[in-house]
């Protein structure tokens, strides 16, 4: 059997722009949905949700059987998480709080089997299509897509030097923590913000590093698109999910308040 061919990392050079967005409620019936409506990829969020790998394996499961790609961000840059996900079949991953050139090394090196770095080798598991895989050990760092998340003004700074460290495959800017490290947590439209997330694209297309980040809304999303960035994604699962059953539950009450004045 052939390794499995990481369409995210080729799609995020393609010059088009891939879109996504993020998995949280733990659902494999909605990460399967989602798959399945036309998202480019799906990042499954174990930063902040209490997602455990058991859910993951699941979860990778139900996107595998949609176009849809996998995303995988561990909940730290540790090397045991990192390995655990990789054996259960993740090729992309997100790093999350990536604050310079050196945690991005580490970063890179925990997705290599030595000499490259330094995960671990088991012989059968997911990732390897359970063994049946040929030459999985010296071909899999091929197809791995790391991705480490700028979060605050620290980082921002240190943008070049991380951009340059090799085997990162992209940049990805949060916006609620870049805001928050600014004094402006919450308000990711803040004209000081949206400035240093247009600065944060610039550089990367200067660097050639395809980017991405996230926002709440199409509206938000198309800005960050003609910032230059590379791939984005429109707010999550349960976002969609809570805003739409906000929207319709308001036009019923709306209605069933209507309907109530003119009975009396």
């Amino acid at each position: 059997m052939d390794l499995p061919v990481n369409h995210f990392k080729r799609a995020i050079v393609s010059g088009r722009t891939p879109v996504g967005t993020w998995l949280s409620s733990g659902s494999t019936a909605t990460a399967e949905a989602l798959g399945c409506v036309g998202f480019d990829f799906l990042v499954v969020d174990m930063e902040h949700t209490p997602l455990d790998p058991p859910q993951m394996v699941e979860i990778l499961r139900a996107i595998a059987g949609t176009p849809a790609q996998a995303v995988v961000r561990p909940p730290w840059t540790d090397m045991v998480l990192v390995k655990r996900a990789m054996d259960a079949g993740a090729q992309t991953l997100l790093f999350p709080f990536v604050q310079n050139a050196e945690e991005a090394r580490r970063a890179v090196a925990y997705t290599r089997y030595p000499p490259d770095g330094v995960r671990g080798v088991a012989g059968t598991h997911r990732g390897s299509r359970f063994g049946s895989v040929t030459n999985y050990l010296k071909s899999a760092g091929g197809e791995v897509c790391v991705i480490v998340q700028i979060e605050t003004l620290t980082a921002l700074a240190e943008l070049e030097a991380i951009a340059a460290v090799p085997g990162v495959d992209s940049i990805f800017v949060g916006p609620g923590d870049l805001s928050a490290s600014m004094g402006h947590l919450g308000d990711i439209a803040h004209p000081a913000v949206q400035e240093k997330l247009a600065f944060a694209a610039a550089e990367c297309k200067r660097l050639g590093k395809p980017c991405g980040i996230v926002g709440g809304t199409p509206e938000l999303v198309a800005k960050f698109i003609a910032y230059g960035y590379s791939w984005v994604a429109i707010a999550s699962d349960m976002a969609m999910m809570v805003g739409r059953a906000q929207e319709w539950l308001g036009k019923l009450r709306d209605a069933a308040g209507g309907s109530a004045s003119k009975s009396r």
